[in-house]
Protein backbone atom coordinates (compact mmCIF):
# COMPACT_ATOMS: atom_id res chain seq x y z
CA UNK A 1 0.00 0.00 0.00
CA UNK A 2 1.56 3.52 -0.98
CA UNK A 3 1.80 6.29 1.46
CA UNK A 4 -0.49 8.60 -0.07
CA UNK A 5 -4.27 8.93 0.73
CA UNK A 6 -6.74 7.81 -2.03
CA UNK A 7 -10.16 9.63 -1.87
CA UNK A 8 -11.20 8.30 -5.29
CA UNK A 9 -10.20 4.92 -3.78
CA UNK A 10 -13.28 6.03 -1.53
CA UNK A 11 -15.57 7.40 -3.71
CA UNK A 12 -15.80 4.45 -6.08
CA UNK A 13 -16.31 2.34 -3.09
CA UNK A 14 -19.18 3.89 -2.56
CA UNK A 15 -20.09 4.42 -6.02
CA UNK A 16 -20.44 1.20 -5.85
CA UNK A 17 -22.51 0.74 -3.12
CA UNK A 18 -24.84 3.23 -4.72
CA UNK A 19 -24.78 0.58 -7.82
CA UNK A 20 -25.85 -2.41 -5.83
CA UNK A 21 -28.84 -0.71 -4.17
CA UNK A 22 -30.26 0.29 -7.61
CA UNK A 23 -30.17 -3.27 -8.45
CA UNK A 24 -31.45 -4.67 -5.45
CA UNK A 25 -34.10 -2.35 -6.15
CA UNK A 26 -34.59 -3.18 -9.63
CA UNK A 27 -35.79 -6.58 -8.44
CA UNK A 28 -38.57 -5.24 -6.42
CA UNK A 29 -41.83 -5.64 -7.72
CA UNK A 30 -43.56 -2.49 -7.97
CA UNK A 31 -46.59 -3.51 -10.53
CA UNK A 32 -44.90 -2.79 -13.63
CA UNK A 33 -42.95 -5.68 -15.63
CA UNK A 34 -39.78 -5.98 -15.31
CA UNK A 35 -36.79 -8.26 -16.69
CA UNK A 36 -35.13 -7.44 -13.82
CA UNK A 37 -37.16 -8.87 -11.23
CA UNK A 38 -35.83 -12.29 -12.53
CA UNK A 39 -32.45 -11.62 -11.54
CA UNK A 40 -32.27 -13.46 -8.48
CA UNK A 41 -34.61 -16.16 -9.69
CA UNK A 42 -31.96 -19.33 -10.09
CA UNK A 43 -32.98 -22.69 -11.40
CA UNK A 44 -31.44 -25.98 -10.88
CA UNK A 45 -30.15 -27.59 -14.06
CA UNK A 46 -27.50 -29.52 -15.93
CA UNK A 47 -26.21 -30.39 -12.03
CA UNK A 48 -26.12 -26.11 -11.23
CA UNK A 49 -27.96 -23.49 -10.21
CA UNK A 50 -28.60 -21.08 -13.31
CA UNK A 51 -30.05 -17.94 -13.86
CA UNK A 52 -33.06 -18.01 -16.27
CA UNK A 53 -31.44 -15.76 -18.50
CA UNK A 54 -29.13 -18.38 -19.56
CA UNK A 55 -31.34 -20.91 -19.93
CA UNK A 56 -34.52 -18.73 -22.34
CA UNK A 57 -35.13 -15.38 -23.93
CA UNK A 58 -36.94 -13.29 -21.65
CA UNK A 59 -38.73 -10.04 -23.01
CA UNK A 60 -42.06 -7.59 -21.63
CA UNK A 61 -44.23 -7.59 -24.30
CA UNK A 62 -46.71 -5.62 -22.12
CA UNK A 63 -46.54 -3.40 -19.67
CA UNK A 64 -47.84 -5.91 -16.92
CA UNK A 65 -46.80 -9.36 -18.39
CA UNK A 66 -43.46 -11.15 -18.98
CA UNK A 67 -42.69 -13.66 -21.23
CA UNK A 68 -39.92 -15.91 -20.93
CA UNK A 69 -39.06 -18.34 -23.91
CA UNK A 70 -37.64 -21.39 -22.99
CA UNK A 71 -34.94 -22.67 -25.31
CA UNK A 72 -34.80 -26.50 -23.96
CA UNK A 73 -37.56 -28.38 -23.40
CA UNK A 74 -36.80 -30.22 -20.73
CA UNK A 75 -36.66 -27.33 -18.39
CA UNK A 76 -39.56 -25.88 -18.45
CA UNK A 77 -40.86 -28.09 -15.29
CA UNK A 78 -37.73 -26.64 -13.42
CA UNK A 79 -38.03 -22.96 -14.02
CA UNK A 80 -41.65 -23.38 -13.43
CA UNK A 81 -41.15 -24.13 -9.83
CA UNK A 82 -38.29 -22.25 -9.63
CA UNK A 83 -40.56 -18.96 -10.19
CA UNK A 84 -43.10 -20.47 -7.69
CA UNK A 85 -40.85 -20.97 -5.28
CA UNK A 86 -39.02 -17.21 -5.31
CA UNK A 87 -40.89 -14.38 -3.20
CA UNK A 88 -42.31 -12.42 -6.37
CA UNK A 89 -45.55 -14.07 -5.21
CA UNK A 90 -46.41 -14.82 -9.05
CA UNK A 91 -48.27 -17.88 -10.34
CA UNK A 92 -46.27 -18.73 -13.62
CA UNK A 93 -48.69 -19.83 -16.93
CA UNK A 94 -46.88 -22.84 -19.05
CA UNK A 95 -48.16 -22.76 -22.65
CA UNK A 96 -45.54 -24.79 -24.68
CA UNK A 97 -41.98 -23.30 -23.96
CA UNK A 98 -43.36 -20.13 -23.37
CA UNK A 99 -44.24 -19.32 -19.90
CA UNK A 100 -46.04 -15.78 -18.98
CA UNK A 101 -45.95 -13.60 -16.01
CA UNK A 102 -48.70 -11.76 -15.47
CA UNK A 103 -47.78 -9.00 -13.06
CA UNK A 104 -51.02 -8.06 -10.95
CA UNK A 105 -52.02 -5.07 -9.28
CA UNK A 106 -50.44 -3.98 -5.93
CA UNK A 107 -52.71 -4.10 -2.98
CA UNK A 108 -52.17 -1.58 -0.40
CA UNK A 109 -51.00 -3.73 1.67
CA UNK A 110 -48.43 -5.29 -0.73
CA UNK A 111 -47.49 -1.47 -1.29
CA UNK A 112 -46.51 -0.92 2.71
CA UNK A 113 -44.71 -4.00 2.47
CA UNK A 114 -42.38 -2.75 -0.24
CA UNK A 115 -41.95 0.43 1.27
CA UNK A 116 -40.81 -1.29 4.23
CA UNK A 117 -38.38 -3.24 2.02
CA UNK A 118 -36.90 -0.40 0.66
CA UNK A 119 -36.63 1.88 3.41
CA UNK A 120 -34.53 -1.21 4.50
CA UNK A 121 -32.63 -1.62 1.58
CA UNK A 122 -32.04 1.89 2.09
CA UNK A 123 -30.93 1.94 5.45
CA UNK A 124 -28.17 -0.94 4.31
CA UNK A 125 -26.65 0.96 1.48
CA UNK A 126 -26.36 4.08 3.92
CA UNK A 127 -24.65 1.74 6.78
CA UNK A 128 -22.27 0.86 3.90
CA UNK A 129 -21.29 4.34 3.07
CA UNK A 130 -20.79 5.38 6.53
CA UNK A 131 -18.61 2.37 6.80
CA UNK A 132 -16.81 3.22 3.90
CA UNK A 133 -16.49 6.45 5.52
CA UNK A 134 -14.95 4.77 8.57
CA UNK A 135 -12.56 2.67 6.95
CA UNK A 136 -11.46 6.17 5.72
CA UNK A 137 -11.13 7.63 8.73
CA UNK A 138 -8.92 5.16 10.03
CA UNK A 139 -6.78 4.88 7.15
CA UNK A 140 -6.40 8.89 7.53
CA UNK A 141 -5.39 8.35 11.38
CA UNK A 142 -2.74 5.94 10.61
CA UNK A 143 -1.61 7.45 7.96
CA UNK A 144 -1.22 10.42 10.37
CA UNK A 145 0.51 8.44 13.53
CA UNK A 146 2.97 7.05 10.92
CA UNK A 147 3.72 10.80 9.75
CA UNK A 148 3.09 10.24 6.21
CA UNK A 149 0.34 12.93 5.79
CA UNK A 150 0.41 16.15 7.68
CA UNK A 151 -2.23 17.27 10.34
CA UNK A 152 -4.07 19.95 7.76
CA UNK A 153 -3.99 16.82 4.98
CA UNK A 154 -5.79 14.70 7.18
CA UNK A 155 -8.62 17.44 8.19
CA UNK A 156 -8.56 18.01 4.48
CA UNK A 157 -8.79 14.59 3.25
CA UNK A 158 -11.96 13.99 6.23
CA UNK A 159 -13.53 16.69 4.89
CA UNK A 160 -13.62 15.46 1.54
CA UNK A 161 -14.36 11.97 3.17
CA UNK A 162 -17.60 13.85 4.92
CA UNK A 163 -18.82 15.42 1.48
CA UNK A 164 -18.73 12.06 -0.53
CA UNK A 165 -20.62 10.66 2.15
CA UNK A 166 -22.90 13.13 2.90
CA UNK A 167 -23.67 13.36 -0.94
CA UNK A 168 -24.10 9.56 -1.46
CA UNK A 169 -26.47 9.59 1.23
CA UNK A 170 -28.49 12.03 -0.25
CA UNK A 171 -28.59 10.13 -3.46
CA UNK A 172 -30.02 7.31 -1.53
CA UNK A 173 -32.22 9.41 -0.40
CA UNK A 174 -33.49 10.49 -3.88
CA UNK A 175 -33.30 6.60 -5.19
CA UNK A 176 -35.28 5.74 -2.36
CA UNK A 177 -38.26 8.39 -2.78
CA UNK A 178 -38.07 7.84 -6.82
CA UNK A 179 -38.70 4.17 -6.16
CA UNK A 180 -41.45 5.14 -3.52
CA UNK A 181 -43.69 7.23 -5.99
CA UNK A 182 -42.87 4.37 -8.01
CA UNK A 183 -44.62 2.09 -5.51
CA UNK A 184 -47.42 4.45 -4.49
CA UNK A 185 -48.31 5.27 -7.84
CA UNK A 186 -52.12 3.27 -8.94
Amino acid sequence: MSNEFSEKEYSSKMDKSIHSLKKDLSTLRTGRANTNMLDTIKADVYGQLMPLDQLATISVPEARLISIQIWDKANIAVIENAIQKSELGINPQVDGQIIRLRIPDLTEERRKDLIKILKNMGEKSKIAIRNIRRDANEELKRKLKEKNISEDESKNFEKIIQNLTDTNIENIEKILANKEKEIIQI
